[in-house]
């Protein structure tokens, strides 16, 4: 599949706009508080917790710490544990695929202690526990 002069040149367009809207000129890691912080252009500087990120979760301080941003600024990237991450996405609240984030809300969803979830599950022990599946043809 050849890309043409028009849709490079479209590509390229939709890339300086969303670097205007802002890109990474530094990014450290903090091991005080366990987050990668990072200063835009813009002058806007936030943060976020390694444990939410895909990659990042888990990975010790020293490989953390040996972080690059990529030449356009809208990339960070860490050689040791082969991650990337996409810095608008970052700012949009994104910290992983699709399929991770999910997998990851779902088991917070299912740790989460309420009282009617409580209440719900003693209910189904005393009646024999959750019903078994039945399969269909």
């Amino acid at each position: 599949m050849a890309i043409t002069e028009e849709e490079l040149k479209q590509a390229e367009k939709r890339s300086i706009a969303v670097r205007e809207a802002g890109h990474a000129v530094s990014a450290r890691y903090d091991r005080r508080r366990s987050r990668v912080v990072v200063i835009l252009n813009t002058g806007v500087e936030f943060a976020f917790p390694t444990r939410l990120t895909e990659g990042l979760a888990g990975a010790s301080p020293e490989d953390l710490s040996n972080m690059e941003i990529s030449p356009g600024g809208l990339g960070l990237h860490w050689p040791r544990l082969d991650a990337d991450l996409y810095v608008p996405a970052l700012l949009q609240g994104v910290f992983g695929s699709k399929r991770w984030m999910a997998r990851e809300l779902g088991a917070e969803g299912g740790r989460s202690r309420t009282v009617a979830k409580v209440a719900a599950s003693r209910e189904n022990g005393r009646k024999g526990g959750r019903p078994r599946k039945v399969a269909t043809a």
